[in-house]
Parts: C-alpha cells; sequence; structure tokens
C-alpha cells in the first residue's frame, strides 16, 4: 500500500505526515490491518528497538475532586464506587514505590485527584519525592498533580521531579463538550509551564469518547505542535456513575488504528500504552507492543488492570525486552536535547481518567499480583445487553478497585 510505504518512510527521517495521512490510518480496512502495525512496527524499532519500559502508579490522593471531567470516576457527581482518601503520607507512597520498582518499574508516577496543587500540596508530593530517591537509587519519578500555577513545575524539580504529566485528552474543538470546570488552553498552558521548570513534558489523549476521526487525529497534532518526551494513549474505561458510561465506542481494531495513528505522527516520541488497554484490546494486547515502547502495570487508579505478572509474560512472549534502568528512554537525537534543556529522559507517565492523569498501570505488592476483579454488576450486564454485538464492547471487564489505603496492601497496589 502506498499510504503505508510514504509513512515509514516519513517515519524514518522524523517528518509529520499529512493530516489526510493521518486520517487514512484511521479508515483502513480490517484487512488492511496486520500491514498497518507492520509498517508502524517499522518506525517504532527504528527509534526504540525491541525495548519496553515499564512504569508505576502511585494514587496520592483518591476521588474527592471538583472538576467535571466527563470521563472520570473522581469526578465532581461521580456515583461510581471508588475508593476515596486523601494524601498518603511519604513513607508511604515510598513504600509503594519500591513495591513497583521491585516488579521491574523504571518509572514512579505520582497522582492526585484534584484541580490543581496548592503550595502546601507541592510541598507534600516534594517530601515524597524526596522519599522515593533516598530509598530507590536511580529511580525516574514523574507528578501528575493537575494544572500547576507560577513556580510550582521549578520546585517540583527541586525537590528531584524529572518529568511531568498533564494530558490535553481530546481535540481543542470538543474539549467543552467533555470538561466545564477548565479549559483545553490551561492544559497547554501546564505543559508548556512543565517544560520551561525544567520538567521532561509528558501528554497524551483519552480515545473512545464518542469524539470523529478528525478530532483524533487534531488532538495528536497538537501534541506534536508541544512536543512532548511522552504521548501516553488512553482508551475511556466507561464507569457507572460517569456521564460517558455508556460510551463503549472502540474495538480491538480501532484501538491499533489509532497506536499506529500516533506512532507515525510522533515516530521518535515515547508512546504509551495506557489505560482501557485490557478492556479494549483484550487478547490483541501483544500486537500494540509493536506500536507503543511503554506500558503500565498492573492496576489504574479507580480499576483494576491485568496482572502485572502477566504483563511481564506478555511482553517475553512477544519477543520484546523490558527496558533497563541504566538504558535511555529516548532516541540519542530527543535524549540530548531533553538534556541541554534539564529534562532528563523520557516522561514515561500518564494515562487518562483521574483528574490530573487518570487511570494508570500499577502492579501489586508482590512484583503485580491483583485481586480478584470485583463483579461488574447489574448495570454493566445491562449495559452489555444493549450493546450491536458487531462492536464486541465487554463491560463486564470493568472493575472497580476494592483496595487501598486502610487496607494490609500497599496503597494503589
Amino acid at each position: 500500500m502506498d499510504l503505508l510505504k510514504t509513512l515509514v518512510e516519513k517515519g524514518l527521517r522524523r517528518e509529520l505526515p499529512t493530516r489526510d495521512e493521518a486520517l487514512a490510518v484511521l479508515t483502513t480496512t480490517d484487512e488492511e490491518l496486520l500491514d498497518v502495525v507492520a509498517a508502524a512496527g517499522k518506525v517504532r524499532r527504528q527509534w526504540f528497538g525491541r525495548r519496553v519500559k515499564l512504569n508505576y502508579l502511585v494514587n496520592l490522593k483518591s476521588g474527592l475532586c471538583p472538576e467535571d471531567c466527563s470521563y472520570c470516576s473522581q469526578r465532581l457527581g461521580s456515583t461510581a464506587e471508588i475508593l476515596k482518601y486523601t494524601w498518603l503520607k511519604p513513607e508511604q507512597a515510598s513504600e509503594a514505590a519500591a513495591a513497583g520498582v521491585a516488579g521491574g518499574a523504571k518509572r514512579v508516577c505520582l497522582v492526585a485527584s484534584g484541580r490543581g496543587p496548592s503550595d502546601r500540596d507541592i510541598d507534600r508530593v516534594s517530601k515524597t519525592i524526596e522519599a522515593i530517591k533516598e530509598e530507590n537509587e536511580g529511580v525516574e519519578v514523574c507528578a501528575c498533580l493537575g494544572l500547576l500555577s507560577g513556580g510550582q513545575g521549578e520546585r517540583l524539580k527541586e525537590a528531584g521531579a524529572d518529568a511531568y504529566n498533564h494530558n490535553l485528552n481530546t481535540s481543542e474543538a470538543t474539549y467543552g463538550d467533555i470538561t466545564t470546570t477548565h479549559t483545553y488552553a490551561d492544559r497547554v498552558d501546564t505543559v508548556r509551564h512543565a517544560r520551561s521548570a525544567g520538567l521532561s513534558p509528558c501528554s497524551g489523549l483519552i480515545a473512545g469518547m464518542g469524539e470523529r476521526d478528525e478530532d483524533l487525529v487534531d488532538v495528536v497534532f497538537s501534541l506534536r505542535d508541544l512536543d512532548p518526551d511522552s504521548v501516553p494513549v488512553n482508551f475511556l474505561i466507561p464507569f457507572e456513575g460517569t456521564p460517558l458510561a455508556k460510551e463503549w465506542n472502540l474495538t480491538p481494531q480501532r484501538c491499533l488504528r489509532i497506536l499506529a495513528m500516533v506512532r507515525f505522527v510522533c515516530p521518535d516520541v515515547e508512546v504509551r500504552l495506557a489505560g482501557g488497554r485490557e478492556v479494549h484490546l483484550r487478547s490483541m494486547q501483544p500486537l500494540a507492543l509493536h506500536l507503543v515502547n511503554s506500558i503500565f502495570l498492573g492496576d489504574y487508579l479507580t480499576s483494576e488492570g491485568q496482572e502485572g505478572r502477566k504483563d511481564l509474560e506478555m511482553i517475553a512472549d512477544a519477543g520484546f525486552v523490558v527496558e533497563g534502568a541504566d538504558e535511555t528512554t529516548l532516541p540519542e537525537h530527543r535524549a540530548a536535547a531533553a538534556a541541554g534543556a534539564g529534562t532528563g529522559s523520557a516522561c514515561g507517565s500518564h494515562g487518562a481518567g483521574g483528574t490530573a492523569c487518570g487511570e494508570h498501570g500499577t502492579p501489586g505488592a508482590e512484583c503485580g499480583t491483583v485481586a480478584d476483579a470485583a463483579p461488574a454488576g447489574a448495570a454493566a450486564e445491562a449495559a452489555l445487553a444493549d450493546q450491536d454485538p458487531a462492536v464486541g464492547a465487554r463491560p463486564d471487564l470493568v472493575a472497580v478497585r476494592r483496595r487501598g489505603a486502610g487496607t494490609d496492601l500497599a496503597p494503589n497496589a
């Protein structure tokens, strides 16, 4: 296919495809899908080989958010039965982070619900970063705390943070349909603030919220313009109790096309497979490793994911290798530019769903052990019955997390 040949050539040269070419990837047929994956896989291997970076999430504060992001189980007015707790202590967060590092994670992602941190919150998180760095030599730390204000990014950098995540989530044209309590411009400003503070910028999207192909292309091109080191791609987890609970718009094939499009537009950037992969890719997850070079392990912020050990087995079975702590994530040309700007290596962080970052993977206290999934309930079964069988939605796979602070397991493990 001439389109794929052109996209591979452009990707190997780090040349931006046209919008029409990006749109064409999303409209390829199922018969062409393996060709699309193979083509994008050539670009992925050119810049990242067969390495897969592992990331671990620590949920510092869950629920209790004043923002109205429609996709989020922690939003204002959500009736999703999620765990809710206020700030973890630095030693609790450090203990949870150590579990992730023991499971092979190279980066720890610290997430907190809310519009954005107060100066007191920055003090709290700074102490947590220092505690994690002290106990885990060489670990990367990414913060995801919502909208930043003057000087906060610099304080996080001074405390030892390597990166900051804040996702654009969707196109500027449709952003107001998803969230009304802050603007698309607010998010762009925070990504720029992080970069100017010397933090490696991480920003991505959520697919499956009812957007058009054009919206997906728009947000990915906007991300390319912002030039983050990492682009997490999330697939909506439609939580009961949120406005998007019935938005089951994704198939495994569509997810793979979206990931391929992102890889072609952002060829030398760390593309992370984030929230919703188990629900929407299902048995096709190994194919996604040919497109992305980074994943989260295990559970998400407020829902259960695939067991961490199974993630490691999947990586090995697919012929990929876990990226070592002594390896640089970004290609040499990007790593050099990032170092020159004082930003370290790739961002390696977040997905989307919770206020700041959303829904991210995290292994259990013993290298990815995950509790048995909670039953989806009658509401989810009813939603499944209402779906067109051709769509193949599996709301029965969504299980709200039942563990966290106050249990005998590491917080959010």
